[in-house]
């Protein structure tokens, strides 16, 4: 069965006075039904880019996007009309993402006729569908965004995503703008929504705590690439990159009795227009040799794994 998405060799650049910047710089990856991809990394990495670049709210520079093993890298409006109903995002930013002068119950049909699965006299039976099955309450229905908190908020947003019965989903850091107490209600919403009706999921976040929770994979994204992919228990239990090590030692720890022994990055960040071949991370890496400045491929190095390092398995090996 073909990954319910599929990319090769993905591209976005962006055009400035001084050349090209390399937001997303050829990445491959797979999206299995039912599933969730974390894609995580510093801000300013293009985690975000990468999302929307596959949704095709972003046109790709280069590279191949497939959608249940079809080709859907350019599409004209009708084609990606019709994909739209299968690729939706949640957005980061419930506020900015909702029309301020739109109701939950317009915001919801608008959503329901642009699907076209929804005639007019069920309309008000699938608003209220969506709004119990997001955790709604049905008295909020003539709110506006202003309103209601960032966790409703954001609850209309995932409720405008499902309307379209969509089969893949970009989550945009959805629960970095809320609450701790509200994250944990939105992330298990998702989750049981995914067990419910199959859905899969890329997930976007720099919260390694929170991607651990919901993923079953993970991808660690540097200035636009791939430097390590992996099971995300396997990813916790060895991680093999200098940059995820770095990411992982910063996660806050309440045992009281075994100190965590914080990994500092010092020197420049490599500039993302026009960079040079070779790993981007070796100008903060500790371990950087001359061999960091040829180019850098993800290499399998067993149970899934896959890293983006010519010194990983030397490194790791005189860790264990």
């Amino acid at each position: 069965m073909a990954p319910v998405v599929e990319i090769k060799g993905l591209k976005k650049y962006f055009e400035t006075p001084n050349g090209y910047l390399h937001a997303v710089d050829d990445i491959s990856m797979k999206f299995e039904k039912g599933t969730t991809m974390g894609v995580v990394g510093e801000s300013g990495c293009g985690k975000s880019t990468l999302g929307r670049t596959i949704i095709h709210l972003q046109e790709s520079t280069d590279g191949q996007i497939l959608f249940e093993g079809q080709d859907v890298t350019h599409v004209n409006k009708r084609q990606l009309s019709k994909l739209r109903r299968n690729m939706q995002i949640i957005f980061q930013d419930p506020f900015s993402s909702l029309n301020p002068r739109m109701t939950v119950e317009d915001t919801l049909k608008e959503a329901l006729l642009l699907s076209n699965d929804t005639n007019k006299k069920s309309l008000d039976q699938e608003i209220i569908r969506l709004m119990d099955m997001v955790g709604i309450a049905r008295r909020l229905r003539m709110a506006y965004p202003h309103e209601m908190d960032g966790g409703r908020r954001q609850r209309v947003g995932m409720g405008r995503a499902l309307a379209m019965n969509p089969k893949f989903i970009v989550c945009d850091e959805p629960v970095s703008a809320l609450d701790v107490s509200i994250q944990a209600q939105v992330l298990n919403l998702l989750q049981d929504l995914q067990d419910e009706y199959g859905l899969t999921y890329m997930f976007v976040t720099h919260d390694l705590s929170v991607v651990r929770h919901i993923s079953n994979e993970i991808s660690v994204m540097y200035l636009g690439q791939l430097v390590e992919t992996s099971p995300t228990d396997e990813l916790f239990d060895h991680p093999m990159h200098p940059y995820t090590q770095a990411l992982l030692s910063a996660i806050p720890s309440t045992d009281i009795f075994h100190k965590k022994e914080r990994i500092l990055l010092k020197g420049e960040l490599t500039s993302p227009i026009n960079p040079k071949p070779g790993c981007r991370f070796a100008a903060r890496c500790p371990y950087a040799t001359d061999a960091c400045h040829e180019p850098q491929h993800l290499t399998d190095v067993g149970a899934g794994h896959s890293v983006a390092c010519c010194r990983a398995k030397e490194l790791n090996l005189a860790q264990a």
